[in-house]
């Protein structure tokens, strides 16, 4: 049984690394679906099974930990980052701007909690305690990516022999942290005296109120004589309009038009179109004519979809100038990218590899998917070839040092912050320079998961080691209140002020709160009290921008204030 032995004992050898973290994932992961009243911590259980390895010396090198902990934390934020790089500068549009304004204050204060906590509970002559109360913040706002962001930027201000091990901090916080996101949430509710009926009858009567959203149809005779002998597709190009002529009658004969049919003099169209757009077209094709029509669409039973975007003239045409509804008679109710469920808005941009659910007749729907593309094939092959350039080029981004007057180090954005930038850049321009910044839902989720628990198995083992005296015997249970302090403190105070100042509907504020902590266990909650999709407006608007100051202001607190 000396094999066996071995096995477990000798740390140095790569059939131990790779057991080593087998066992520490596998576990995690199980243990992380374990659900206690609906809600589960998730994948970041494996950072408390890698505590528990590292505990009782179930380890490996230091330099293979650090490898694979760096290694996972560059896979995972890169692929954040092409996830939220599409939608992150639209997110700023109309509406967006205050929820991302609102987003932003919240940041700003569980920073300001933090370092209120410090003064009051932690001996600042101790220069430990401050990063273990970055760990703490991170654990409390349920942010990863920022935990992995500030350990990085602690080695450059540390050295790699003695950095706070902040994962102790983190993990202390993390289980209130969801509780109290949730938590304080329904205490908003309480607070600003809301009905949750009296809230969903809004959001009813506001979807009413879109113009864009009412179809209308017309018959129409042709008599522009710029029109006799241009086909269905000169006309819509010129119109710059979207309609459907899903009828045409031609010398007593009807044929359903294609975008190749002439169009002549005399002729009668059914035209379907937005009711902002019906003036604009009746003055160009010709008058309205009282003509019976039958049409067989109106009998078609209802179908649904998963089209796929592969056309890419689509790339960042809103889904309000598409007029699916009103031209199309479909209905878009889902949108998928990355594997991330987006409300669809009106502000919504398109990209290659979005998947829409299409609701509507199967004549209608079929057109839809024409015009989307819909030709699987062409994403079936990952582009990992972008991804790895996007990696080089974050890494050199991240790398160039800033001196800045009073840090002990010069400021690099590093592992962490330059291949997000990069990444969204990337995922929002990429296409400009010919890169097809596509990949797969299941190859971007694969690689971002495994890049996250590498990640949380790393750290974990590595601070299992003085978790006892750290947390146990040290100052766990601070941690512990300290971080529920962060978690609810700024959204009381934010969340009120949405309510009451700014009049955001209740449930709108909810996902912006679940996007600004990124806990999507708070967005489900959000979704079980609300039948429409007004959480997932909240939370896909302020994302982007929220994963993106997690991870920045990690660095600029650990590179500014942990150095001295």
């Amino acid at each position: 049984m000396d094999w066996l032995i071995n096995l477990f004992t000798s740390t140095d050898t790569v059939a131990h690394i790779a057991l080593l973290y087998a066992l520490v994932i596998a576990i995690g992961v199980l243990l992380g679906k374990v659900k206690v009243c609906g809600i589960s911590l998730g994948v970041t259980f494996v950072l408390f099974a890698g505590i528990l390895a590292g505990h009782i010396g179930f380890t490996a090198p230091i330099n293979i930990l650090t490898f694979l902990q760096d290694f996972g934390l560059i896979l995972f934020v890169f692929c954040i980052g092409l996830q939220v790089g599409p939608g992150f500068f639209e997110s700023f549009r109309k509406g967006g701007v205050t929820l991302n304004i609102l987003s932003t204050v919240i940041i700003m204060l569980n920073i300001a909690v933090m370092f209120g906590c410090y003064w009051l509970f932690f001996d600042t002559s101790n220069p430990k305690n401050l990063p273990m109360m970055v760990g703490t913040l991170y654990g409390a706002v349920t942010n990863t990516p920022g935990l992995g962001a500030a350990n990085e930027a602690l080695t450059s201000v540390f050295g790699k022999g003695d950095v706070p091990q902040i994962a102790s901090g983190y993990a202390c916080a993390y289980p209130l942290g969801v509780l109290g996101i949730i938590g304080a949430t329904i205490a908003i509710r309480y607070i600003t005296r809301v009905k949750l009926n009296t809230e969903e009858h809004r959001l009813n009567d506001q979807e009413a109120e879109n113009p864009h959203a009412k179809p209308h149809q017309m018959h129409l005779k042709v008599t522009n004589n710029y029109i006799a002998g241009r086909t269905l597709l000169e006309i819509s190009e010129f119109l710059n309009r979207d309609l459907i002529c899903s009828r045409l009658l031609h010398d007593n004969n009807v044929t359903i038009p294609k975008n190749n049919t002439i169009f002549n003099l005399g002729d009668e169209v059914l035209v379907v179109c937005a009711e902002a757009d019906a003036e604009a077209i009746q003055a160009f094709i010709g008058p309205v004519v009282d003509t019976p029509w039958h049409t067989e669409a109106e009998a078609q039973p209802l179908i649904s979809k998963r089209i796929v975007v592969t056309r890419s003239s689509m790339n960042g045409k809103t889904l309000g100038k598409m007029h699916f509804s009103s031209v199309y008679g479909v209905n878009v109710t889902r949108i998928t990218r990355q594997g991330m469920d987006l409300f669809a808005s009106r502000d919504y941009r398109f990209q290659v590899g979005d998947r829409i659910m299409v609701v509507g007749p199967e004549d209608n729907v079929n057109r839809v998917a024409d015009a989307m593309g819909n030709s699987i094939k062409r994403l079936d092959a990952p582009n990992i070839a972008t991804i790895f350039i996007g990696i080089i080029i974050g890494i050199l981004f991240g790398s160039i040092p800033l001196a800045l007057p009073g840090m002990p180090v010069p400021l690099k954005l590093g592992i962490a912050g330059g291949p997000l930038i990069i990444a969204i850049l990337i995922g929002r321009f990429g296409y400009r320079f010919k890169l097809v910044t596509y990949t797969t839902t299941s190859a971007n989720m694969m690689l971002r998961e495994i890049g996250l628990v590498l990640f949380l198995a790393s750290v974990g083992i590595k601070a299992g080691a003085n978790f006892w005296e750290t947390v146990v015997q040290g100052d766990g249970l601070k941690y512990v209140y300290t971080g529920f302090l962060i978690t609810i403190i700024p959204i009381l105070i934010v969340g009120t002020i949405a309510r009451l100042h700014y009049k955001f509907n209740y449930f709108t504020i909810m996902g912006m709160i679940a996007g600004t902590y990124t806990d999507p266990p708070a967005l489900a909650y959000a979704n079980s009290v609300c039948s429409k999709e007004a959480p997932a407006v909240g939370y896909s608007t302020v994302y982007p921008l929220s994963m993106f100051l997690r991870i920045f202001t990690a660095q600029i607190i650990v590179l500014f204030c942990c150095g001295g």
